[in-house]
């Protein structure tokens, strides 16, 4: 190869390299403007941000969360090539939410705001709304959890149930804990259940990925407080008397307006104690045509306890009246609900 030709090959070849970068990068467009209507949004599952994206690029836009708190998400994205829109729905924890939106052709852009803690109570019953389910189907996904949870102990033999529940308050305790995870592969292992069924789990949040934590259960009196999550206002643990007090509200003292995950409430004034049981409504474990309850007695001396469902007709004559759910009854302090299915509309 003579020296004039290895010039000329080195000629052509950077002039062809030099051809493909620019037509590899002739067609990539400046990055996105994006638009927020609100740098701060109220972390309660339902508040948002509403995203507007312009750009000079034809595709339609990806938006990524690249450092946020748990539960937001994207909704609603829609529009026209160069014009979108989207929705950027806050979780229940506060924090820095920073994302990146992508479209094909054009450089990214990346934005961002701040969840701020919600200390809302719309019905001044010391519960946040950060907790309360406001959707209908995440209403009725905790309602199949926690009754499915806590009467598929019922069937469990003694030496397979959790060892946490000993008495009346720890079923619920435990049903209503579980009931509001994320039942994944990794739940469905640790929960050692004969059967899992394929219900959705609740959307707004999944235990304990709340500002509240771990601690569940209201245990104190009083207006709801930004340091009641700090100061021992909410706990994980909570007896009978506490959930009846602070966690739920009087829905009927008639069994017939119970509904499925209700509790039914007694208080013996001779011992000054607190004893529940779980309105399962129909079973979701048998066809029998029956409504039931569940309940576990709790100790007696030296007697464990033990787990009883007898149906609604059976508890009604049960042999001692003082366990029966009649308004005639004095010990039977009714039907109660949970808070967090209680918001502005419901009861």
């Amino acid at each position: 190869m003579t020296r004039a030709f290895a010039g000329l090959l080195a000629l052509l070849t950077g002039a062809i390299t030099a051809i493909g970068f620019m037509a590899a990068h002739r067609h990539v467009f400046p990055a996105p403007q994006l638009a927020l209507d609100s740098l701060r949004i109220l972390a309660n599952g339902n508040d948002s941000a509403a995203l507007r994206i312009d750009t000079r690029a034809g595709g339609k836009p990806r938006i990524a969360l690249l450092e946020y708190p748990s539960g937001v998400t994207v909704e609603d994205l829609g529009g026209v090539a160069g014009h979108w829109e989207a929705s950027l729905r806050a979780g229940v924890m506060p924090g820095r939410v920073r994302f990146r939106v992508t479209i094909p052709g054009a450089r990214a852009a990346f934005g961002e705001f701040l969840a701020v803690p919600d200390w809302h109570d719309s019905l001044d019953d010391g519960t946040p709304d950060f907790l309360r389910l406001d959707d209908e189907h995440d209403r009725i996904a905790f309602r199949r959890w926690f009754t499915f949870l806590a009467e598929a102990q019922y069937f469990q033999p003694p030496a397979a149930r959790p060892a946490e529940i000993t008495d009346c308050a720890a079923l619920i305790r435990y049903a209503y804990r579980e009931a509001l995870h994320v039942h994944d592969d990794a739940w469905t292992a640790s929960a050692r259940l004969p059967l899992v069924p394929a219900f959705d789990s609740v959307a707004k949040y999944q235990y304990p990925h709340t500002l509240a934590g771990a601690a569940l259960f209201r245990i104190r009196s009083g207006p709801l407080q930004p340091s009641d999550v700090a100061d021992g206002a909410f706990a994980q643990f909570a007896d009978a008397e506490s959930l009846w007090r602070w966690n739920c509200h009087l829905v009927s003292r008639d069994i017939s307006a119970a509904q499925p995950g209700d509790l039914l409430f007694y208080r013996q004034s001779s011992r000054e104690s607190f004893h529940s049981m779980i309105y399962l409504g129909p079973s979701q474990i048998e066809e029998t045509g029956k409504r039931y309850l569940v309940y576990h007695t709790g100790p007696d001396g030296t007697d464990p306890g033990e787990m009883r469902r007898p149906t609604v007709e059976e508890l009604m004559q049960f042999p001692r009246s003082e366990w029966r759910p009649l308004a005639s009854n004095p010990n039977f302090l009714g039907v109660y609900r949970w808070n967090i299915l209680c918001s502005a509309g419901t009861n």
